[in-house]
C-alpha cells in the first residue's frame, strides 16, 4: 500500500542523479529496465562470475539469481542513497537474509510503486518490498511469507496544547472524537472503523472524505476544525519533527500519539513459494541473533515489532 510520506527535495535529487547514472551504464548493464512510471535504477548485485542477468537464472553452479524490486524514496524503509545504492531498513533485512541463503544471489532494483506491484505479479521481479500491508486482494496475487519484515506505525497528530488530555485513542474519543476525514478506500479508515467496532460505547467520529494535502490537515487542527489527524509515524517524523521537514515550523504546535503497528511484508511472485519459505527460515535466525532489532534501531531508533498487537496473525483486523 502506498503511504503518505512526502518525498523531500533531497530525495528527489538523489533519484534524479541515480537515474542519470543508470542510463549512462549502457545496454550491457545488469538488470536495467524501463518501467511504466519511469526509469528503473540499475540493479545492484554481488559479483556474478557468469554475467547472467535473467531473473531466476543460474548465475553459477547451484546458485539462482533473484531480482528484488524496491521503491526509491520511501525513507527509511526503501530508498536510493546518496551513493546511488539500494538502501533502507527493508532492503537491509533482505540483504541479511541473502547472506544466509547461499543457494540464492539477490540483486536490487529501485523502481516505482506501480512497476513494483505489476512486475512482481507478472514475474518480472521475484520479490518486491515497499512497506506493503497485507490485504485479501493482495494475498490472491502474491505469495506472503509467514513473517512480516517491518511495521508501519499509525497514530494521531493533535495540538500540543491538548497533550495533557489526549494520551491515546480512548482519551481522544472521550475528548471529542473529532477526526480529520479519511478516504473510505484508505486502509487507515478501516483501522479507525475497526477501533469503533471494538469501542461502541465511545467511538471516534469517522467521516469519509476526499483526498487532501497533509498541510490542509495540520491547518485544520490548528484552526480547531478537528482535534486529531490520523497519520503514519514516519511521515510525521520526516515532515514535522525533522529540521528539514516541510512542516517543521509546526513542531512546537503539534504532538503525536502512537496507536498501533501495522505489519509490512515483502511480496513474492506466485511461483516463488520456495523462496518465501527460505526467507522465513532466514528471518527466524535473524530474529534470534538480534539482527532485526539492530537494523530497526539503526534505521528508526526504536523496535518496530513492539507496536504490533500481541498475538497478531496474518489477516487479522487491525
Amino acid at each position: 500500500m502506498k503511504k503518505n510520506v512526502k518525498v523531500t527535495e533531497t530525495a528527489r535529487k538523489i533519484i534524479a542523479i541515480s537515474a542519470i547514472a543508470a542510463l549512462g551504464v549502457g545496454a550491457t548493464a545488469c538488470g536495467n529496465a524501463e518501467s511504466a512510471g519511469g526509469t528503473v535504477i540499475q540493479a545492484q548485485a554481488k559479483n556474478d562470475e557468469s554475467g547472467a542477468s535473467k531473473d531466476g537464472a543460474q548465475t553459477k553452479e547451484g546458485v539462482t539469481k533473484i531480482t528484488v524490486a524496491h521503491t526509491q524514496a520511501y525513507k527509511p524503509y526503501d530508498f536510493i542513497n546518496e551513493n546511488g545504492e539500494s538502501d533502507g531498513y527493508e532492503v537491509a533485512v533482505l540483504k541479511a537474509v541473502d547472506e544466509l541463503l547461499p543457494q540464492y544471489e539477490f540483486e536490487y532494483v529501485g523502481t516505482t510503486d506501480d512497476d513494483l506491484l505489476i512486475g512482481v505479479e507478472s514475474g518480472k521481479y521475484d520479490v518486491g518490498t515497499k512497506g506493503v500491508w497485507w490485504t485479501k486482494e493482495r494475498s490472491e496475487k502474491f505469495v506472503f511469507p509467514r513473517h512480516y519484515i517491518g511495521t508501519s506505525i499509525i497514530g494521531i497528530a493533535i495540538r500540543s496544547e491538548n497533550a495533557d488530555e489526549i494520551k491515546d485513542l480512548e482519551s481522544f474519543a472521550a475528548y471529542s472524537g473529532s477526526l480529520v476525514p479519511i478516504g473510505a478506500q484508505n486502509a487507515q479508515y478501516t483501522i479507525v472503523d475497526n477501533y469503533n467496532k471494538s469501542h461502541p460505547q465511545q467511538p471516534i467520529n469517522l467521516i469519509a472524505g476526499d483526498q487532501f494535502e497533509a498541510a490542509d490537515a495540520y491547518q485544520w487542527l490548528l484552526e480547531g476544525r478537528y482535534d486529531a489527524y490520523i497519520n503514519i509515524k514516519t511521515s510525521y517524523e520526516a515532515n514535522v519533527l525533522a529540521e528539514d521537514g516541510e512542516y517543521h515550523d509546526l513542531a512546537d504546535k503539534l504532538a503525536y500519539i502512537d496507536y498501533e503497528g501495522i505489519p509490512t511484508w515483502p511480496l513474492f511472485s506466485s511461483d516463488n513459494q520456495a523462496l518465501a519459505d527460505a526467507y522465513d527460515e532466514a528471518w527466524e535466525k535473524l530474529k534470534a541473533d538480534g539482527t532485526l532489532e539492530k537494523l530497526q534501531q539503526e534505521y528508526f531508533g526504536y523496535n518496530l515489532f513492539d507496536y504490533v498487537p500481541e498475538g497478531y496473525q496474518i489477516g487479522d483486523d487491525l
